[in-house]
């Protein structure tokens, strides 16, 4: 089981969660990212620096990807193609997808994309906050809990 983490746009606090998460679990976790990432020296964590491109860092996990490998993503297009080949997508603000839900949030993404492409909606999500971040502490901790048994 590994850990991918669709780098650009992932909040630096997540990161350093991940990269204590995957310290103490012994678990190996990648970043993906057209940009440099900066990650600790540790023999579980590394960075692979993909060229700039739409969704290029995307199709690198899609295809590394095994199945019961986490993703953190906010990217719910690319959750979905996570879950449909037997991954569990986890975004930074503590929402896990699954084969349950992942239908849900695309149909939510794809109105509210529509609503903004109208004008009708401007912005993205909010800051992330003490509460989002606890809850995707919460979150990695009990998918780690349940893959490492």
């Amino acid at each position: 089981m590994k850990i991918w983490v669709d780098a650009d746009a992932c909040p630096n606090p997540v990161k350093a969660m991940l990269f204590r998460a995957a310290e103490r679990r012994a678990v190996e976790t990648v970043l993906v990212a057209n940009h440099h990432q900066r990650v600790p020296p540790s023999r579980y964590v590394s960075a692979m620096q993909v060229p700039s491109g739409f969704d290029v860092a995307d199709q690198v996990i899609v295809t590394h990807l095994c199945a019961g490998d986490l993703v953190v993503t906010a990217d719910v297009p690319l959750a979905a193609e996570v879950v449909r080949r037997g991954g569990t997508g986890l975004n930074p603000r503590g929402t896990i997808y699954t084969e349950e839900n992942i239908h849900d949030h695309l149909a939510r993404r794809d109105l509210m994309q529509g609503l903004r492409d109208q004008g009708l909606l401007g912005g993205g999500p909010g800051t992330l906050g003490k509460a989002e971040l606890q809850a995707f502490a919460n979150q990695l901790d009990r998918f780690l809990t349940a893959a490492l048994r």
